[in-house]
């Protein structure tokens, strides 16, 4: 017995695909999680992107937009960035339509004329709401920005919810005595300046002004739309899979057979092989997605029918994709197994750091930003285009350029990696 446990040591020890499978990839996964809900240090939630619309311009709405990019769970979207605007020129309601459209941000806030006005005169709602430009897609970002709204507008403007408060004191129950005016004027400015935050929750009053949300995307089959969203995480996660073992038979397999040798003689030459397995294996890919996408539509009403134009153009070039990564890690790997245990670790790290394992806006700005490297992350946002936010095919130019891109490094590295195979 204890010469068997010497030789499976010696075993793991000179694997390395199944020491990395052992003790890296479940590190990897425990540090992305961790990083994801476990709530580090002070940011336990992603700051949330929101544009601002002041149509009000009014003192109370510069302090509450003031207070609003105080708050460090927001980030407050410039106006240049998705609007084609200098960065001075202040937003307006469409140019926050679009951004929230285009996925830019997930809410837009608006502050709509007359709102400084009604909230001066009686601190106590009445006035126009502040309404909420939102992508349903996104449902933790409205909903925490319209909390934090409750929250900046009282604390922002304290003063003048105390003197809403006076004034209907004085409408319904009398006026104040001149030494409770005094009493009352020597105060308020220390609410102003911040002095005194016993104003903010003024007397226990829920909130000073009502929120209304808005859908600006307005899909007429919502469930379905997200639908989408869950058979491109899982089919692209899986897809990935079925291309590396695909790429493992077409090569791999060849090689040890000497197949690859004798196609090597004929006039395709390693150049035409390896199109030829690409084209095959990407014809495969397109299939294989096709058939998840179908069954999405007939099980749970995802909307396939309806965009059809967007789906062939991401499906296509997502199976590009795809089909070249696992090439290259097949010219890369020397045997089945090791291509096997590599693309293993490789593939479920980019799925859940793509977003094929859970949203990507779950994650910190930092992750999402990291996200971008992975092959995952760049389907998805297609795909998310195409079924919820029922882009036009044009509109899919930044992700299809990205995948085309990678399509064709890929199979540039992996013909250079091929020559192992002629020099051989």
């Amino acid at each position: 017995m204890g010469t068997l446990i010497r030789i499976a040591w010696t075993n793991l020890r000179r694997d390395r695909v199944a020491q990395a499978l052992t003790f890296v990839l479940p590190v990897i996964f425990f540090s992305i999680f961790a990083m994801v809900f476990g709530g580090r240090g002070e940011a336990p939630t992603p700051r949330i992107r929101a544009a601002v619309v002041d149509e009000d311009r009014s003192p109370f709405s510069g302090r509450l937009i003031a207070a609003l990019r105080a708050e460090p769970s927001l980030r407050i979207q410039p106006a240049a960035s998705g609007t084609g605007e200098q960065t001075s020129a202040p937003l307006d309601r469409p140019a926050a339509e679009r951004l929230v459209r285009n996925g830019d941000v997930p809410v837009a806030i608006v502050l709509p004329s007359g709102l400084g006005e009604a909230f001066g005169k009686s601190g106590f709602g009445g006035g126009p709401s502040i309404t909420l430009l939102a992508d349903p897609s996104d449902p933790i970002a409205q909903n925490t920005v319209a909390g934090l709204l409750q929250k900046v507008t009282m604390s922002a403007a304290p003063d003048l919810l105390m003197q809403g408060g006076i004034r209907q004191f004085e409408t319904y129950g009398g006026a104040l005595t001149p030494s409770q005016r005094e009493a009352v004027d020597k105060w308020l400015p220390t609410l102003q300046s911040g002095g005194s935050g016993s104003g903010a929750n003024a007397g226990g009053v829920a909130m000073g002004v009502g929120v209304q949300v808005v859908d600006v995307v307005r899909n007429d089959n919502q469930r379905g739309s997200l639908i989408s969203f869950y058979a491109a995480g899982i089919g692209v996660m899986f897809l990935l899979f079925s291309m590396v073992g695909a790429a493992g038979s077409v090569l791999l397999d060849e090689v040890e057979s000497g197949t690859l040798e004798r196609l090597l003689c004929t006039n395709l030459g390693m150049t035409g092989i390896l199109i030829g397995k690409w084209a095959f294996m990407v014809a495969i890919g397109c299939a294989q997605l096709t058939v998840m996408f179908l069954w999405g539509r007939a099980a749970f009403g995802l909307p396939l029918f309806s965009h059809i134009p967007g789906f062939i153009v991401m499906t296509i070039t997502t199976a590009s994709a795809a089909a070249a990564l696992a090439i290259v890690l097949a010219t890369i790997a020397r045997s089945r197994a090791q291509l096997s245990g590599f693309s293993t670790i490789l593939i479920l790290t980019m799925s859940a750091l793509g977003g094929s394992m859970f949203p990507r806006f779950l994650m910190t700005e930092t992750m999402q930003k990291i996200g971008l490297v992975t092959f995952n992350a760049w389907a998805l946002d297609g795909y998310l285009k195409v079924f919820w936010r029922n882009a036009a095919i044009w509109e899919l130019w930044p992700q299809v350029a990205v995948l085309v891109t990678l399509a064709i490094l890929l199979l540039l590295a992996a013909r250079v990696f091929a020559r192992r195979w002629e020099a051989a």
